[in-house]
C-alpha cells in the first residue's frame, strides 16, 4: 500500500525528482515543495501520513522549525530527514525538533521506501550504522586546535611578549629593567601592559596563563608576530 506524503527539499528540483520517482513506485505525492514555498503551511495543509523534508545544512539553525511545526500542530504526520553523512548535529537536532527518521542524501530509493513505511508505523527510521557513525563522531570530535595562545600573542607587542617571557621566568621589575636595558619605571610600565591586555590581575596569573595557552611554546618556537607595534 502506497505512502501518502508531502516531499520537501532546499532544492525544489530535486523534490521534484524524488516526488517523480516514489510516484512510480505507487506512493501519492500530494506536493513537492521547497522551504521558500511555505513548507510548513503546505504539510498542515495537506496532512500527509508521512513528509520527507530534505536539507543540505542539517546542524543549521532553524533548520528544523518546519519539522517542530508539523509536529506540534499536526502530531499524526511522521516525518523523515534526508541529510548529509556524517553529520552528528544534524541527525540529534533533527530528532530533537520531533522527527521520526534520518536518512542519508546518497540513499537508494528503496532505503528511502524503508524509512517512510517505517516512520508510517509509528517506528525509528534510522540505520544502525548512521548511529554508529554519527555516536563515533560526538564521542571522539576532531579536536580543533587551541587558538588562544594565537590571540593572545596578537595583542602583544614584540616588547610586551618579552616582558611576559621574563616574567614567566620569575624576573622582578629590577631585573625586566636591566635585561632589556630600560628604566625601572618602565620596565613596571610594561608589566601593567601585559597584566591588562591578557585580563590577569598578577604575574603569577599571567604566568599560568602563558603556560596554559602554550603560549611559552609558541615564542620559544619563533611563532609570534614579528612586526608588532614599537613601544
Amino acid at each position: 500500500m502506497g505512502v501518502r506524503l508531502v516531499v520537501i527539499d532546499d532544492h525544489r528540483l530535486l523534490a521534484e525528482a524524488l516526488a517523480s520517482a516514489l510516484k512510480l513506485r505507487g506512493h501519492r505525492v500530494l506536493a513537492a515543495a521547497s522551504p521558500a514555498a511555505g513548507a510548513a503551511d503546505l504539510v498542515l495543509s495537506r496532512s500527509p501520513e508521512v513528509c520527507l523534508i530534505g536539507t543540505s545544512s542539517p546542524a543549521d539553525p532553524g533548520v528544523f522549525e518546519t519539522v517542530s511545526r508539523v509536529k506540534r500542530e499536526r502530531p499524526a504526520v511522521a516525518v523523515v530527514v534526508l541529510g548529509p553523512v556524517p553529520s552528528p548535529r544534524g541527525i540529534a537536532a533533527a530528532f530533537a525538533a520531533g522527527a521520526s527518521g534520518y536518512v542519508r542524501q546518497d540513499e537508494r530509493i528503496e532505503g528511502v521506501e524503508r524509512a517512510m513505511v517505517k516512520a508510517r508505523a509509528g517506528e525509528v527510521a534510522v540505520s544502525p550504522q548512521l548511529l554508529q557513525s554519527a555516536f563515533a563522531e560526538l564521542l571522539n570530535p576532531v579536536e580543533e586546535p587551541d587558538d588562544e595562545g594565537s590571540r593572545l600573542l596578537q595583542m602583544l607587542t614584540p616588547r610586551e611578549i618579552e616582558v611576559l617571557m621574563r616574567v614567566a621566568e620569575g624576573e622582578d621589575t629590577r631585573l625586566i629593567a636591566a635585561g632589556m636595558s630600560i628604566a625601572p619605571s618602565t620596565a613596571r610600565t610594561h608589566v601593567q601592559r601585559v597584566l591588562m591586555k591578557l585580563g590577569v590581575g598578577s604575574r603569577l596569573e599571567a604566568a599560568a596563563l602563558a603556560a596554559r595557552t602554550g603560549l611559552l611554546d609558541r615564542v620559544a618556537a619563533g611563532s609570534f608576530p614579528s612586526g608588532g607595534p614599537a613601544s
